[in-house]
């Protein structure tokens, strides 16, 4: 017969809890943002994942897998958005959905004509953290669109 060490084995069951109690907490919170979505209209042609998007009506939210993703109404298409960081809301969080653009300017391919290109760089959902998922160094304004919450 093996001998249990009640000690060691306390040992272990406290460490596991240790460990799964943040993932557990984790997993809930990513199960409670995925009921927040938004639609938007986006009058402009942008860029987002290295991707050049069309302007048009996208939805916004996360996937079954707690991914983000952007969807165009249209085409159903979907294109899963990298996290860089996730943002705080301000004081007093906005109560509309809103997603913020870099405008960077870039020469056509001839260099003879300067466009105006809009990168998406953070999302936020009404009444949440936000979302960053690009960052411009270099110097740029940014473009503010508003959208409607879904759910």
């Amino acid at each position: 017969m093996r001998k249990i060490n009640i000690v060691a084995s306390l040992v272990i069951i406290t460490a596991l809890m240790t460990i799964l109690t943040p993932a557990l907490v984790a997993e809930t919170r990513a199960g409670q943002s995925s009921t927040q979505a938004a639609l938007f209209k986006i009058p402009f042609e942008f860029r987002a994942a290295g991707k050049k998007i069309p302007a048009g009506e996208y939805w916004f939210g996360f996937n079954q897998a707690g991914k983000l993703i952007l969807r165009q109404t249209a085409t159903g298409k979907e294109l899963e958005l990298q996290v860089l960081e996730k943002l705080n809301p301000p004081e007093p969080p906005a109560v509309e959905p809103r997603l913020v653009f870099d405008e960077v300017g870039d020469f056509a391919p001839s260099y003879t004509e300067y466009l105006t290109v809009y990168v998406l760089s953070e999302i936020w959902l009404s009444g949440q953290d936000g979302f960053l998922i690009h960052i411009t160094r270099s110097p740029h304004k940014e473009k503010t669109v508003t959208g409607t919450a879904v759910k």
